[in-house]
Parts: C-alpha cells; sequence; structure tokens
C-alpha cells in the first residue's frame, strides 16, 4: 500500500505547476530506500519518473534523471538501520549533490562544448537549480521521514500499525 501512495503523490507533485526543482522525488527515493522491501524501495521514484515523464514529456535527459534517482534509492538502502535525523540531512544533501553532478555532466555533454570551460560554465548556470532542490530535498525528506515515524508510533490499531511498520 505504501509504495502506491509514495507513487501516487510523486505523480501528482511531479505533474501539478511548482517552482522549478521542487520537487518530493529524491526525498521519496531516500524514504523508499530506508522502508521499503529492498528489492522494490530503490525502483519506486524510476516509477514515478516514467510515468510523470511520459506525461509532461520525454527528453533527452533521461538517463541521467532516472540513473540518479535510482542511485538515491540505493543511498537510501543505506539508510535502512541508521534513520537518525543527522544522517537523513546528510542524505539528503548527498543526494542533491549526486543530482546536480549526475544530471549536468548530462546536460555539459549534451549542449556545451566540450572544453574545461564548457564544463565550469555548464555546472555555474545550473547553481540556482541546485539551491531549489537542496533545500526541497531536505524538506521533503524530513516530512516524509518525520510524519512516517510520528505516524508509526503513535497508531494504536494493530492491523494498521502492521502495515505502517512492516513495509
Amino acid at each position: 500500500m505504501i509504495p502506491y501512495v509514495l507513487i501516487a503523490v510523486g505523480l501528482l507533485l511531479r505533474v501539478l505547476p511548482h517552482e522549478a526543482n521542487i520537487a518530493p522525488i529524491a526525498a521519496i527515493a531516500l524514504f523508499s530506500g530506508a522502508y521499503l522491501n529492498k528489492r522494490i524501495g530503490p525502483w519506486v521514484p524510476l516509477v514515478i519518473m516514467v510515468i510523470s515523464d511520459l506525461i509532461l514529456g520525454l527528453h533527452g535527459m533521461l538517463f541521467y534523471t532516472w540513473g540518479a534517482f535510482l542511485l538515491i534509492g540505493f543511498i537510501g538502502v543505506g539508510l535502512r538501520n541508521k534513520k537518525t535525523p543527522v544522517n537523513i540531512f546528510g542524505a539528503a544533501i548527498l543526494s542533491s549533490v549526486l543530482f546536480f553532478m549526475i544530471t549536468n555532466f548530462g546536460v555539459w555533454l549534451s549542449w556545451y562544448p566540450h572544453t574545461a570551460e564548457g564544463f565550469i560554465n555548464c555546472y555555474i548556470k545550473a547553481v540556482p537549480f541546485f539551491r531549489s532542490s537542496l533545500l526541497s530535498n531536505i524538506i521533503y525528506s524530513f516530512a516524509f521521514f518525520g510524519v512516517y515515524e510520528l505516524v508509526s508510533r503513535t497508531v494504536e490499531d494493530v492491523k494498521l500499525r502492521k502495515i505502517l511498520v512492516d513495509l
């Protein structure tokens, strides 16, 4: 049930109009990797991206964006037994940096001269997008992890608790 809710939330927040790079996909990737079955969790953000890119339009950066989110899902797997606020914060920052490095490498390969100057120029022009995605990843990560922990600790109904805790 939880993977479907995450996919629905991710699709909705990605497809609805929003500021550039303010979307919960990296946070969902971290959360899915940390809480869901290891064989399912890292793939949840990829499902969101494939479906939403089919709706929004396919683009030349698919390999880089999809690959980055898949890797972020595996970072979430690394959080599985270490879900502290400091580790979540660090994972959100690492995810932002990883996404920035991978996707802008693809942008450089596709749209910029293959020179040191072109490489540096590509990354410098991407800094404003990094700021917004970093903030978004931190806020959404704490929202997903925090809400889940709060709900799972306060739910007393045995059947619902089993669904929430035994993802």
